[in-house]
Protein backbone atom coordinates (compact mmCIF):
# COMPACT_ATOMS: atom_id res chain seq x y z
CA UNK A 1 0.00 0.00 0.00
CA UNK A 2 1.30 3.44 -0.94
CA UNK A 3 0.87 6.19 1.65
CA UNK A 4 0.75 9.86 0.75
CA UNK A 5 1.85 12.67 3.00
CA UNK A 6 -0.80 15.39 2.71
CA UNK A 7 -0.50 18.82 4.30
CA UNK A 8 -3.47 21.20 4.29
CA UNK A 9 -2.46 24.87 4.10
CA UNK A 10 -4.33 28.15 4.25
CA UNK A 11 -1.74 30.07 2.22
CA UNK A 12 0.94 28.73 -0.14
CA UNK A 13 4.36 28.12 1.41
CA UNK A 14 6.17 26.23 -1.36
CA UNK A 15 8.20 28.64 -3.55
CA UNK A 16 7.77 26.35 -6.57
CA UNK A 17 3.98 26.44 -6.19
CA UNK A 18 4.02 30.23 -5.92
CA UNK A 19 6.26 30.57 -8.98
CA UNK A 20 4.08 28.19 -10.98
CA UNK A 21 0.93 30.11 -10.12
CA UNK A 22 2.06 33.16 -12.10
CA UNK A 23 3.00 31.05 -15.16
CA UNK A 24 0.47 31.03 -18.04
CA UNK A 25 -0.70 27.50 -17.29
CA UNK A 26 -2.56 25.15 -19.59
CA UNK A 27 -4.52 26.37 -22.61
CA UNK A 28 -8.24 26.72 -22.04
CA UNK A 29 -10.23 26.59 -18.85
CA UNK A 30 -8.97 25.22 -15.56
CA UNK A 31 -11.07 23.57 -12.87
CA UNK A 32 -9.85 24.09 -9.31
CA UNK A 33 -10.69 21.26 -6.96
CA UNK A 34 -10.87 22.74 -3.46
CA UNK A 35 -10.67 20.32 -0.53
CA UNK A 36 -11.62 22.32 2.55
CA UNK A 37 -10.98 21.63 6.24
CA UNK A 38 -12.63 24.03 8.69
CA UNK A 39 -11.67 25.22 12.15
CA UNK A 40 -14.26 24.49 14.82
CA UNK A 41 -14.48 28.20 15.66
CA UNK A 42 -13.41 31.08 13.41
CA UNK A 43 -10.20 32.85 14.36
CA UNK A 44 -9.59 36.24 12.75
CA UNK A 45 -5.99 37.40 12.39
CA UNK A 46 -6.97 40.88 13.63
CA UNK A 47 -8.09 39.32 16.92
CA UNK A 48 -11.74 40.40 16.65
CA UNK A 49 -14.24 38.72 18.93
CA UNK A 50 -16.58 36.38 17.10
CA UNK A 51 -19.02 33.61 17.82
CA UNK A 52 -18.82 32.36 14.22
CA UNK A 53 -17.86 28.77 13.55
CA UNK A 54 -15.20 28.06 10.94
CA UNK A 55 -17.83 26.97 8.39
CA UNK A 56 -19.89 30.12 9.07
CA UNK A 57 -16.90 32.41 8.50
CA UNK A 58 -16.02 30.54 5.31
CA UNK A 59 -19.64 30.84 4.14
CA UNK A 60 -19.31 34.65 4.34
CA UNK A 61 -16.26 34.38 2.09
CA UNK A 62 -18.03 31.92 -0.23
CA UNK A 63 -21.05 34.18 -0.71
CA UNK A 64 -18.77 37.08 -1.67
CA UNK A 65 -16.26 35.18 -3.81
CA UNK A 66 -18.75 33.52 -6.20
CA UNK A 67 -19.74 36.87 -7.81
CA UNK A 68 -16.02 37.71 -8.10
CA UNK A 69 -15.38 34.40 -9.84
CA UNK A 70 -18.18 35.24 -12.28
CA UNK A 71 -16.76 38.74 -12.88
CA UNK A 72 -13.52 37.05 -13.94
CA UNK A 73 -15.27 34.72 -16.39
CA UNK A 74 -15.57 31.71 -14.10
CA UNK A 75 -18.31 29.79 -12.36
CA UNK A 76 -18.93 27.55 -9.39
CA UNK A 77 -19.38 24.07 -10.88
CA UNK A 78 -20.05 22.13 -7.68
CA UNK A 79 -19.90 22.47 -3.92
CA UNK A 80 -20.86 19.89 -1.33
CA UNK A 81 -20.17 18.64 2.15
CA UNK A 82 -18.08 15.49 2.56
CA UNK A 83 -20.32 12.74 3.89
CA UNK A 84 -18.39 9.47 3.55
CA UNK A 85 -14.99 8.08 2.59
CA UNK A 86 -15.80 5.28 0.13
CA UNK A 87 -12.28 4.19 -0.83
CA UNK A 88 -8.88 4.63 0.72
CA UNK A 89 -7.84 5.59 4.20
CA UNK A 90 -7.28 8.95 5.82
CA UNK A 91 -6.51 9.99 9.36
CA UNK A 92 -8.73 13.03 8.91
CA UNK A 93 -11.16 14.02 6.17
CA UNK A 94 -11.92 17.31 4.52
CA UNK A 95 -15.25 18.89 5.41
CA UNK A 96 -16.28 20.28 2.02
CA UNK A 97 -15.28 20.09 -1.62
CA UNK A 98 -15.82 22.62 -4.37
CA UNK A 99 -14.97 22.74 -8.07
CA UNK A 100 -14.57 26.19 -9.61
CA UNK A 101 -14.04 26.81 -13.31
CA UNK A 102 -11.87 29.71 -14.50
CA UNK A 103 -11.25 30.62 -18.16
CA UNK A 104 -7.51 30.27 -17.45
CA UNK A 105 -4.99 30.51 -14.63
CA UNK A 106 -4.51 34.24 -15.30
CA UNK A 107 -8.16 34.90 -14.39
CA UNK A 108 -7.72 33.13 -11.06
CA UNK A 109 -4.53 35.10 -10.40
CA UNK A 110 -6.22 38.41 -11.28
CA UNK A 111 -9.14 37.69 -8.96
CA UNK A 112 -7.08 36.44 -6.04
CA UNK A 113 -4.66 39.38 -6.20
CA UNK A 114 -7.38 42.06 -6.31
CA UNK A 115 -8.13 44.48 -3.48
CA UNK A 116 -11.73 43.24 -3.37
CA UNK A 117 -10.51 39.69 -2.83
CA UNK A 118 -8.16 40.80 -0.07
CA UNK A 119 -11.12 42.35 1.76
CA UNK A 120 -13.16 39.14 1.81
CA UNK A 121 -10.31 36.66 2.22
CA UNK A 122 -10.11 37.47 5.95
CA UNK A 123 -13.21 35.29 6.37
CA UNK A 124 -11.58 32.46 4.41
CA UNK A 125 -8.49 32.59 6.60
CA UNK A 126 -10.59 32.82 9.77
CA UNK A 127 -12.65 29.76 8.88
CA UNK A 128 -10.14 27.41 7.31
CA UNK A 129 -7.86 25.05 9.17
CA UNK A 130 -6.37 24.27 5.76
CA UNK A 131 -7.11 23.12 2.26
CA UNK A 132 -5.74 21.59 -0.89
CA UNK A 133 -6.24 23.35 -4.23
CA UNK A 134 -5.73 21.04 -7.19
CA UNK A 135 -5.73 22.53 -10.69
CA UNK A 136 -7.26 20.26 -13.30
CA UNK A 137 -7.91 20.62 -17.01
CA UNK A 138 -10.80 19.39 -19.09
CA UNK A 139 -14.14 18.41 -17.71
CA UNK A 140 -15.86 15.27 -18.88
CA UNK A 141 -19.61 15.70 -18.90
CA UNK A 142 -21.50 12.62 -20.09
CA UNK A 143 -24.12 13.26 -22.75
Amino acid sequence: MHKMNIVNEVTPTDPAQLAGFVEPGPDGPIYMLNLLKFKDMAEYVDGRDTDLTGPEAYAIYGAAVVPMVMEHGGRLVFSGMVSWLMLGQADDMWDQVAVVEYPNRAALLAMSSSDAYAEISVHRTAGLAGQLNIETTGLFVPA
